[in-house]
């Protein structure tokens, strides 16, 4: 089922003698209507369709991978965002894509202590993000790519 601004939603409401008879009914209402569809839009972009999860019991977005906070455009599958992530396992901060679960791998850790700014500037040699970082409020913010390949990271010394 793909969501249209203009798509015309024909229901089937019971009759109001079997509606008092059942427990678990929702009255569709135009105003529940309008509220779910400003709900969906939100998540909504032009690659998104909607699909029904058995697993999960209720209706999912699929084909979206531009979620609002991300940061640029990965630069290995040209369709996902860069974004930080919080593993919930081992509480690590990394950049990853948000297309991981559609086959792209793009990934690079974060520093764990100090604090960490991401901008939305782009890398000019590898196309990453550069996030600006400090271990403690004494020192100078630095600006550094995230990407632990490119040349332009500096060597700790």
């Amino acid at each position: 089922m793909i969501l249209q601004e203009k798509s015309i939603v024909e229901l089937q409401i019971p009759s109001e003698k079997k509606l008092a008879d059942s427990r678990n009914v929702i009255k569709i209402t135009e105003r529940k209507v309008v509220k779910m569809r400003n709900e969906i839009n939100q998540y909504y972009d032009k690659n998104g369709y909607l699909s029904w999860s058995p697993k999960k019991r209720k209706y999912v977005i699929l084909g979206t991978n531009s979620p609002a906070n991300g940061l640029v455009q990965c630069p290995q599958c040209k369709m996902g965002k860069l974004m930080i992530i919080r593993s919930r396992k081992t509480k690590k901060r990394f950049i990853g894509c948000s297309n991981y679960y559609n086959g792209c791998r793009a990934s690079s850790p974060l520093i764990q202590r100090g604090m960490i700014w991401a901008t939305k500037i782009p890398c000019k040699l590898c196309s990453w993000p550069i996030i600006l970082f400090r271990y403690s409020i004494k020192q100078k913010w630095q600006k550094q790519c995230t990407n632990m390949k490119c040349v332009t990271r500096e060597v700790k010394s």
